[in-house]
């Protein structure tokens, strides 16, 4: 195409661009695509987690803090987070973005979740899809009150129903980027079933499990917006993988059919968790011996055999190690060895990651190069390719093709494939503006291309 006929082409778009109206469209129909919580879980690729941010908790932030919730984004070493430091987990090759959360901080009476805290979350929600990141949002520890459900069953069912209730209502228009986590590491009680002391309990201690997790479900599927469709992660059994994988946990049961079962790995837990020996365990600083690589293939094996094969993603919610007395080559084999293991059996891993642990918020990148490059490379490079943008028609390229069709989507006369690449805005919705930003990028493009033929 000469210049000329670009210069007819671009006027002609910008001649219709001008009559269209000044009114936003939302993207509302093509949110949720038309995918399997399979395909989406193979999508999110390796993620990392927020960690020790906004789960922070306890009285003493509420007593010597300044009440705000950036007295507790940071009372455990975090520094507010900012959507540079997001970003750079991004170019640091994470798909996903694990957000953990103590939702009780700054409640108010009748468990209503404070609007700034709820504002201060949902910043971070969006400035991760921002940077074409999945999201997992989740109802972390939070000072523990889910342990008392087995002898305060109404109160704490209550507690739980009421914060995802109210989740719902504030994320229901969020795309299928944007995943509920039902809980983390704390379902399941040793006031109930002592794991380590025969059975006695065992079946009452599942059962709860199971009704936790129902519950979640049938609060998410019951609310309004995209949470009808919305994929869903549901926690295991203390998220261990041996007791997750007893015939006793159940899946809920989900008209939708759109979840996935999260557990974690910190296996051997004398190098993934120890720093120093304990009473229960004499810490380890190497990882890496044939028995160890056994040991991590077959527990991969058996949650891929119990759950993948059988139709159920996973999502390694959380694999780490401190590093702390560790080996550094131990530490990088350990981290990209789980995370490898898990990938290649169609589960998504999430490494667990906190302030100055293995990413700097500081610099805005991974601490370890060495571990960076090992952890990416996990992936295939054809594999989860980052959006183009404006490349709407998703064709692998941006052209006039792309204009055409999104100035039909928004003279309603057609739609548009993928509405993230027409987002230019980052506004998550697609309206006239968007569109006079493909215009100047593709007049630019254009010309940097055939600016010498003529």
């Amino acid at each position: 195409m000469k210049i000329k006929q670009f210069i007819s082409s671009i006027a002609a778009v910008s001649l219709i661009t001008a009559c269209m109206p000044a009114i936003p469209v939302y993207a509302e129909e093509s949110t949720m695509r038309d995918i399997t919580t399979m395909e989406l879980v193979h999508d999110m690729g390796i993620g990392i987690n927020l960690g020790n941010t906004y789960e922070s908790c306890g009285d003493w932030i509420a007593q010597w803090g300044d009440g705000t919730p950036e007295s507790y984004e940071t009372a455990w070493g975090s520094p507010v987070i900012t959507k540079e430091m997001i970003q750079g987990y991004a170019d640091s090759g994470f798909d996903t973005l694990r957000i953990p959360v103590a939702w009780s901080n700054m409640m108010v009476e009748n468990n209503q979740i404070s609007p700034l805290y709820l504002e201060t979350v949902r910043e971070a929600v969006d400035w991760a899809l921002e940077c074409d990141m999945y999201v997992i949002m989740n109802l972390h520890w939070d000072s523990g009150w889910l342990e008392k459900l087995p002898e305060d069953k109404e109160n704490v069912m209550k507690k739980y129903s009421d914060i995802w209730t109210q989740l719902c209502e504030e994320f229901k228009d969020y795309d299928d980027y944007l995943i509920f986590e039902s809980q983390n590491e704390e379902l399941g009680w040793s006031s109930l079933w002592n794991i380590w002391g025969g059975t006695e309990g065992k079946d009452e201690s599942y059962a709860l499990v199971n009704e936790v997790n129902q519950t979640f479900v049938d609060i998410v599927r019951s609310s309004g917006g995209n949470n009808p469709a919305r994929h869903l992660l549901i926690s295991g059994y203390n998220t261990s993988i041996e007791l997750t994988c007893d015939p006793l946990f159940k899946m809920p049961s989900d008209p939708a059919n759109r979840m996935a079962v999260s557990v974690h790995y910190y296996t051997p837990s004398c190098f993934a968790i120890l720093e120093e020996d304990a009473d229960w365990g004499k810490a380890s600083s190497t990882w890496g011996t044939d028995a160890e690589i056994a040991e991590l293939e077959r527990n991969m094996n058996l949650m891929k055999t119990t759950f993948v094969d059988n139709g159920i993603p996973v999502i390694i919610g959380e694999y780490g190690c401190p590093k702390k007395n560790k080996e550094e080559e131990s530490i990088r084999k350990f981290l990209s060895s789980v995370c490898q293991e898990a990938y290649d059996r169609n589960m998504c891993p999430v490494l667990w990651d906190v302030t100055d642990l293995h990413y700097d918020r500081k610099t805005c990148k991974m601490t370890d190069p060495e571990l960076n490059k090992l952890l990416v490379a996990v992936k295939p490079a054809e594999e989860n390719p980052k959006v183009i943008k404006g490349d709407v028609n998703s064709d692998s390229e941006f052209s006039l093709a792309d204009l055409v069709m999104m100035q039909n989507f928004l003279l309603d006369n057609g739609s548009i494939i993928d509405w993230k690449a027409g987002d230019l805005c980052k506004d998550n919705k697609i309206d006239v503006f968007d569109m006079c930003i493909m215009r100047a990028e593709y007049a630019k493009t254009f010309l940097a291309a055939n600016i010498q033929e003529d």
